[in-house]
């Protein structure tokens, strides 16, 4: 049995995923990244390994992505993260043609193809409105933790209308709603609409085409779900591992690259 792995060093959690030759997902590790990028790789790989009952020499052949991909030293190649988003996606649904990548930095809208591959994109790499950090500033300045900021979101009546275009400004403008007595949940829900107004529109500069397949670790927020599905008025294709399909992604390019090496030369006997 052949294994492949990738590893997706993202600017906030890194994640690694090992694969079979049939394509199933063996195990997964996930490590918050912290300062030192290179021990993130390896510590969510070796965590990975141990999580499949794996050896090293096992693995036959590991592909880094995300932002740190050049710091994943055992690996060996490495593929941008939104090639691997799309693959992975169209891996886990196969009806995927539009993909939008949310994590703690940026945001990534992705046009791909029935075999996920890219035919357009486009991301906010200048402004982290539209991200992750976005309502990490808001769980600060609300002193909510960020696994309750969607369930919390949910319960609004009253969204409050953000207008601030930059999270450095986002606490400031969160506590001036609070300090007007707008209720937590009625300005959360306005936290995940402007995140997700901002998101849409970069899906339109690709083209939204169904379907929409969300993967990043703010997949995780039911909040943002919702907040996406309603602004677009259609049904998202949300994973368990919607988290991990970046790093599913490069274990996927792994794996080709292993099958393709042993395809006889042309000409061979």
């Amino acid at each position: 049995m052949a294994y492949a792995a990738g590893v997706d060093v993202g600017s906030t959690q890194t994640k690694a995923v090992i694969i079979d030759e049939k394509r199933a997902i063996i195990s997964r590790a996930l490590v918050d990244t912290g300062a030192n990028v290179i021990q993130a790789a390896e510590n969510a790989y070796q965590q990975a390994l141990h999580a499949g009952r794996l050896h090293e020499e096992e693995v036959e052949y590991v592909i880094g992505t995300g932002y740190g991909r050049y710091r994943v030293t055992f690996g060996n190649a490495q593929i941008t993260e939104i090639s691997c988003h799309g693959r992975g996606a169209v891996h886990m649904f196969p009806g995927t043609h539009t993909v939008v990548d949310m994590g703690g930095q940026d945001t990534k809208a992705i046009r791909v193809s029935e075999t996920g591959e890219i035919l357009d994109f486009c991301m906010n790499d200048k402004c982290a409105a539209g991200t992750g950090r976005f309502l990490g500033a808001a769980s600060a300045a609300l002193d909510i933790p960020l696994d309750q900021l969607g369930p919390t979101a949910l319960q609004a009546e009253r969204p409050v209308k953000i207008s601030t275009t930059c999270t450095v400004f986002a606490e400031s403008e969160v506590l001036s709603w609070l300090g007007k007595g707008k209720k937590i949940d009625d300005i959360l829900l306005g936290v995940h609409q402007s995140i997700a107004a901002r998101s849409i529109g970069l899906l339109r500069r690709v083209g939204i085409e169904d379907e929409v397949t969300f993967t990043g670790g703010v997949a995780k927020n039911i909040g943002m779900v919702q907040a996406l599905e309603d602004g677009m008025n259609m049904k998202i294709n949300v994973s368990p591992e919607s988290h991990y399909i970046g790093a599913l992604g490069a274990a996927l390019f792994a794996l080709d690259h292993i099958l393709t090496s042993r395809s006889p030369v042309k000409g061979d006997r």
